[in-house]
């Protein structure tokens, strides 16, 4: 038997709109061994199917090696589902590696990377729970690649997590169909400026990526309290608040820590806003025999 470990991943980071992604460290387990059936233990009745994700991702790795066999898998969850912070990334990822370990490693970490990314149809949070750190991602021809960045060890990150959730359709449905060229170009800049400062611990240039309008603009008026969060935050922190993926979650980036007095003000809040801080995770996904 084995045990696979998936990171969490924040994607979009402000003007990264499906290109920059983060792994951070809260994971979600899976225990897997090879069975006669399938069988999803410690899963909710509606995902327990052969819809749920991770049985599909299994499959799809399977298929892609010339195998066919069955399952039997434990889940172990951390990472809250349809919180923007890369849920459904991490059951693709886990049952590829599955479907790799459980055949003697015959995936690569590349071509699980391609498989995820795949079934995502886009690659802003494959890449992180795949390789770790602080990832830009791209797709040409059909393929899709990525590069590792270097952050400052500097800076503070806060996940702030509601009592309320936000779909994935749902968020892109709310975006426009096109944008003005002047939005692209803003958003591009906005998007180098954020890269090199995390790079280099830059936090005035990291404020410069606030207000970005390719996503935030929009996706806000999904997520209750936002801009009441985003107040408080920068009040307490002077630091950067951006939605998670396509939320409900919120991102908080600072170069000092959350004060006592952030909890107290958040605690006033309708909403019951779980705050966790968090930090990167450098290894991606893992698995290791039990």
């Amino acid at each position: 038997m084995y045990r696979i470990q998936v990171p969490a991943s924040t994607s979009n980071l402000s003007a990264g709109f499906d290109i920059l992604g983060l792994a951070l460290n809260i994971y979600n387990t899976f225990d897997v061994e090879l069975s006669e059936k399938n069988i999803l233990i410690n899963v909710e009745d509606k995902y327990n199917n052969e819809n749920n994700l991770f049985l599909q991702a299994y499959k799809k790795g399977i298929n892609y090696l010339g195998i066919q066999d069955y399952i039997r898998v434990t889940f172990n969850y951390d990472i809250p589902i349809e919180r923007g912070l890369g849920s459904s990334s991490s059951l693709i990822v886990a049952g590829l590696m599955a479907a790799s370990v459980l055949h003697d490693g015959k995936l690569s970490k590349d071509e699980i990377f391609q498989l995820a990314s795949q079934m995502e149809g886009h690659p802003d949070n494959a890449a992180p729970c795949v390789y770790g750190g602080f990832t830009a991602s791209i797709i040409e021809d059909g393929k899709f690649y990525t590069h590792n960045i270097q952050i400052d060890d500097g800076y503070y990150f806060y996940v702030f997590i509601p009592d309320f959730a936000i779909s994935t359709s749902e968020a892109r449905f709310i975006l426009p169909k096109s944008f003005e060229t002047k939005t692209l170009v803003s958003n591009s800049a906005k998007a180098i400026y954020l890269i090199e400062a995390l790079k280099t611990g830059n936090l005035e240039l990291l404020k410069k990526c606030y207000d970005q309008n390719v996503h935030e603009p929009y996706r806000k008026k999904l997520i209750y309290e936002f801009d009441e969060l985003k107040n408080i935050f920068i009040k307490d922190t002077d630091g950067v608040l951006f939605i998670s993926g396509s939320g409900s979650t919120c991102f908080g980036i600072a170069r000092k820590k959350c004060s006592d007095n952030l909890l107290n003000e958040i605690k006033k809040l309708k909403h019951n806003w779980i705050i966790r801080e968090v930090q990167v995770d450098y290894k991606g996904v893992s698995a290791y025999e039990i």
